[in-house]
């Protein structure tokens, strides 16, 4: 009887990990939340946190900077720390990809164009806290929308303790929310409790990701994200020891997590599955752990071109690169959220500030999206400034009248008439 751990399976039989993570019967009971939520007000939005959050009537459920403030003092001094060291590489990193746009303006003829970086005014950042508080979450999010130069900073999470009213006075927000599930997040987009945001950012379960769906389009989204993923790509060179820890770091996240070893060393993976038995034994999430890598699976490859195949195909959220030349595998590679080049690179100091988010896309929307950043806080708008139409104006009308639209031809030729000022 087979009793390997990961799932063998063929170059040509990857597994198609597209899915949301979200079935349509929990779509359509998200939706109803958000609308009840948003016609409801503040009494539907508790109704709801009493039923799923365990909210208590007459408790608090928005905290503003002074309540933060008095969480963070009282927090123990070795945790702030940590928690200030870590939301500052985020600001780092998020600063320097706001840097690394800048407005533009370009001649054209009769004058110029371009594009200014505009922040987005308010964000609503969510972070979860289901079998843990998750006060990473709020820093990747939080941190990154201030780094962007977003004015008003909205969090929510449910039933927050001090260490997340604490976290969030270090990501310098101006109000917490202490709602989560479905009715936070159309709080969050439709001013429920807490001024209406314009964005709202941060991963979350099943519910959280359907409202976010139900709100697209009112709002602004990060992403439509499902349960976590890493494919960790090894050979000869690599250590079982680490590979299976680099398995079992994700692995235990979520029973849905989806994790995946790619070698090209056969021998390497009995000696994986060795490492995650012995890991196994004694690890306190190991049920949620074996839970995942029950349809997790290992590929093995003949050479190269077959590893970027599968990496390709599986378009991982995380692709771990514990290879002997992990830059030339890195830059062949197309598909992946975040990548972490080298054994020593492990995707672990991603999740905790160490270079870019967390928040990454999953289900193989790494083939056409990336992750939360800096960016995703930002809008492009652009600008014309024509001192005279001149030359255009022949092209404009013309295009104009070859669509049919002669109000378009006319409002261009006008510009060459007399009396037409700046």
């Amino acid at each position: 009887m087979n009793t390997a751990l990961l799932r063998p399976v063929a170059v040509a039989d990857v597994p198609d990990t597209s899915r949301t993570g979200v079935d349509s019967a929990t779509e359509t009971a998200a939706a109803a939340i958000v609308a009840n939520v948003r016609e409801g007000g503040v009494d539907a939005m508790l109704r709801y946190a009493s039923r799923f959050d365990g909210w208590t009537p007459g408790t608090p459920w928005l905290f503003d900077r002074a309540a933060m403030r008095r969480a963070l003092d009282g927090l123990d001094g070795d945790a702030r720390d940590v928690l200030e060291r870590t939301a500052g590489r985020i600001a780092s990193f998020a600063r320097a990809q706001r840097a690394a746009l800048s407005d533009l303006t370009v001649p054209v003829a009769g004058g110029r164009a371009g594009h200014s970086i505009v922040p987005i005014e308010r964000a609503g950042c969510y972070a979860p806290a289901g079998r843990f508080p998750l006060p990473s979450s709020l820093l990747m999010t939080a941190v990154t929308a201030r780094a962007a130069g977003v004015s008003d900073v909205v969090v929510a999470t449910p039933s927050p303790g001090p260490l997340m009213l604490a976290t969030a006075a270090i990501a310098d927000a101006d109000l917490l929310l202490g709602i989560g599930g479905a009715q936070s997040i159309a709080a969050l987009a439709y001013g429920v409790g807490v001024p209406a945001c314009d964005i709202v950012a941060g991963p979350g379960n099943r519910w959280v990701t359907a409202a976010k769906k139900a709100v697209a389009g009112n709002v602004a989204i990060d992403m439509i994200a499902g349960p976590s993923e890493l494919v960790v790509v090894a050979d000869a060179s690599a250590r079982a020891a680490t590979v299976a820890a680099d398995l079992l770091a994700q692995a235990e996240h979520d029973p849905d997590a989806f994790v995946a070893l790619v070698t090209t060393e056969p021998r390497l993976v009995a000696e994986v599955e060795r490492e995650l038995e012995r890991q196994l034994s004694a690890l306190p999430t190991a049920a949620i752990a074996r839970a995942a890598l029950a349809h997790g699976c290992v590929v093995v490859c003949r050479d190269l071109d077959d590893v970027v195949t599968v990496c390709d195909r599986l378009a991982p959220e995380h692709l771990q690169l514990s290879v002997r030349n992990p830059d030339l595998l890195a830059a062949r590679v197309r598909n992946a959220g975040a990548c972490f080049i080298g054994e020593h690179s492990a995707e672990v100091f991603g999740d905790y500030g160490i270079g870019g988010n967390h928040v990454l896309p999953t289900g193989r929307r790494a083939r056409f999206s990336g992750g939360l950043s800096a960016l995703t806080f930002l809008r492009v708008r652009s600008w014309l400034r024509l001192d005279a139409a001149g030359s255009v104006v022949a092209d404009v009308a013309a295009l104009a009248r070859i669509e049919g639209l002669e109000a378009h031809a006319r409002a261009a030729e006008c510009r060459q008439r007399p009396g037409v000022r700046d």
